[in-house]
């Protein structure tokens, strides 16, 4: 039996950004295509997942609404990081983010790429 493939999606950007929806419109595709996806979020990209946040914001009309795509993330044992410095600054805790996030830095992401992950930035 061969190993998943990895995926790492760095997103530095939030709402005001469409490539952000982008980012989770292709780790939606990769949760389909059965790699095991990771999502780095990193300074204003921590907004997606607080809590209510994505349930608001639609970038891209034709895109599912990015709430759904973080729980597809969720739900298929996908991985979302959210760089802890970049949480704090924005006045956010582990309270506010979304069920299932995980506060990690760089060092758990590098993990990631150093077990052969393809990496995306955005």
């Amino acid at each position: 039996m061969s190993e998943k493939k990895k995926l790492v999606i760095v997103i530095s950007n939030g709402a005001d950004n469409e490539r952000s929806s982008t980012a989770w419109s292709i780790a939606n595709g990769g949760v389909a295509s059965g790699f095991e996806v990771t999502i780095f979020l990193v300074s204003s990209g921590v907004d997606w997942v607080r809590k209510g946040a994505a349930e608001k914001a639609h970038p891209n009309p034709l895109d599912p609404p990015i709430g759904d795509m973080i729980q597809t993330v969720l739900k298929n044992d996908g991985q979302i990081l959210a760089c802890p410095p970049c949480v704090m600054v924005r006045g956010y805790d582990k309270e506010d983010l979304v069920d299932g996030v995980t506060l990690a830095g760089s060092v758990a992401m590098l993990e990631k790429v150093s077990q052969g992950a393809a990496t995306l930035s955005f």
